[in-house]
Order: structure tokens, then sequence, then C-alpha cells
């Protein structure tokens, strides 16, 4: 597109052509707001200063025979440095008749990392160098929390006021009864042959009359 056409057309929708690179052939231009681009990277450049920190490096320096409160009001600046994220050099001179005991030099530099312990770790160990013992110790790393990602709200524990409810022992399975086995019926009598019934008697003839048999047997005797 011809300059002239994209003026045209930047006037008539109310923006600004504006040249994004320069360098490019042809150059790349783009219809916008000048204003509100100049306010967007304006904001831009001021996140990125706040999350860059700039870190020095503080130096705490201590003797072979530094006393207990001195050596608190150390401990406590190093503790300070640490929390707001500095490095910390921790150093320790001899002097004179020290350098024939420098085992307590040692002695007291481990001291001081393992008293900031739980805030810094060991950048350097300790190394002697010349007639200085230096260590450096460093901020440990925060855990930076993923976006999108909610923490679950820890259970809240039951008030102590509240009386516990005894555990019920789990139910126990009902026992198994032995199925039992199905009745036999009574084994039935093996059947008797029954006695061929009487046969019926034949009925009698008729006893005569008596005076008709009277009558018979005289007859007879005659």
């Amino acid at each position: 597109m011809k300059t002239s056409d994209a003026l045209k057309k930047a006037r008539l929708s109310g923006l600004d052509l504006v040249e994004i690179s320069p360098t490019a052939r042809p150059p790349v231009c783009r219809i916008m707001d000048h204003g509100k681009y100049l306010y967007d990277l304006n904001r831009k450049t001021k996140s990125s200063r706040k999350q860059q920190h700039s870190h020095a490096v503080k130096e705490i320096k201590f003797h072979s025979n530094v006393e207990e409160h001195d050596y608190q009001t150390k401990l406590s600046r190093i503790v300070e440095f640490v929390t707001k994220g500095h490095k910390v050099k921790v150093s320790l001179m001899f002097r004179g008749r020290e350098n024939a005991h420098r085992d307590l030099g040692f002695k007291l530099i481990e001291r001081v990392i393992s008293d900031c312990g739980e805030l810094a770790s060991v950048d350097m160990s300790p190394k002697l160098v010349g007639r200085h013992i230096v260590s450096m110790i460093a901020p440990r790393a925060a855990k930076i929390p993923v976006k999108g990602r909610q923490e679950k709200a820890p259970k809240k524990a039951p008030e102590e006021g509240l009386a516990k409810a005894p555990a019920q022992p789990p139910a126990e399975a009902p026992a198994k009864t032995p199925a039992k086995a199905p009745a036999k019926a009574p084994a039935k009598a093996p059947e008797t042959a029954s006695a061929p019934e009487a046969a019926p008697k034949e009925a009698s003839a008729p006893v005569a009359d008596a005076p008709a048999a009277e009558v018979e047997a005289a007859a007879k005797s005659a």
C-alpha cells in the first residue's frame, strides 16, 4: 500500500499511522492510537523495572576474639541483609599472634554459617586468602507460586469443646450357618402280603319247621 493511501485511511478512521519497524523492506506501519501506544509502552517498562531487583553484596567483618554481644549484633545485620535478598561476604582478619590460631577463625566462620542456615545457603565455602578467611552466603531461593493454581485451604481441626464420638468397631459379618441336609423321609416298612380274605360263607339252608321233622321221624320208625 502506498504511504498516501495509508495516511488517508488513518485520517478517515481518526487514528495515527505509526511506523513499527523502519529497517524492514518495505517498512512496516500500523494504524493505531499513538497516545495509547506510548502509554502502554511506558507502563510495560515500569513493570519490568519493578521486577528487576538490584541486589548488592554486603560485607561483615569479624575477628577471632570477638565478644558474644558483638557477635550477636553482626549476626543480626547478616540476617537483615539476607532477608532483603542481598548476598553477604563474611570475612575474618588475623592480627599479630592471632595467625598462630587460625583454627579459631575457621570455627567462628562455621558458626556464622550454621546460625544463618535456615535463611541462607553457602555460596562460597570458607577459604584462607592471605591473612583473611573469606566466605559468601546467599539467600535461599523462594518458591514462586504458579499462576492459575489455588492452594487448598487446610482442613479445620475439630473444636476442643466437642466430645469426640467413640469409634464404633467395624460390624462383623454374620457367621455362616452350615446348610442343613434335607430331612430324609422315614423308610416305609415293606408291605407284607396280606392273607387272602376268607370266602364268604354260604348261607345255610333254612331249618325246616319242627312239626314236619317230627312227622318224618315217626314215619321212619314205623
